[in-house]
């Protein structure tokens, strides 16, 4: 298993200010590992909400995350102002993987990174739906080559 690097911002297509709170720091005086995920999720669906792309509240396609992963590699801290880099690693017929960076405000390399898969499924029936035309011609503007 290879230690993975911190990526630098050029890796991400999209960034997004992102404010801290004071219940994110834990006791050691940064912010919990588990916040980084919920970092991660905001990320994401602000893209996809800011798009039109799903409407969480009463769309009729929802996304489920099936996988998801994170590095750290430097801490950070409330009230630090920090950013978030999307872009889009792949996509599939009806899933997503997104990659996510967050950094310190005008850091150049991220202080955690990671991702997740979304499956986009029937918010009713939780049956897999492919992606529709829009959604994927907005997901390619921020995917990597």
């Amino acid at each position: 298993m290879t230690r993975a690097t911190p990526e630098s911002r050029d890796r991400y297509r999209l960034f997004q200010p992102i404010t801290t709170r004071w219940m994110d720091n834990d006791q050691y005086g940064h912010l919990n590992n588990v916040v980084y995920y919920s970092l991660f999720d905001t990320v994401v669906n602000r893209f996809l909400i800011d798009n039109g792309l799903v409407d969480p509240l009463g769309g009729a396609m929802i996304g489920l995350v099936v996988n998801s992963h994170c590095h750290y590699f430097a801490p950070l801290a409330f009230p630090e102002p920090i950013e978030g880099g999307l872009r889009v690693d792949r996509i599939g017929s009806s899933s997503v993987a997104y990659g996510i960076g967050i950094f310190a405000q005008d850091a150049g390399t991220a202080a955690a990174q990671g991702g997740f898969v979304h499956v986009y499924v029937d918010s009713t029936t939780r049956r897999p739906m492919p992606l529709p035309d829009p959604m994927r011609a907005a997901l390619r503007e921020i995917a990597v080559d």
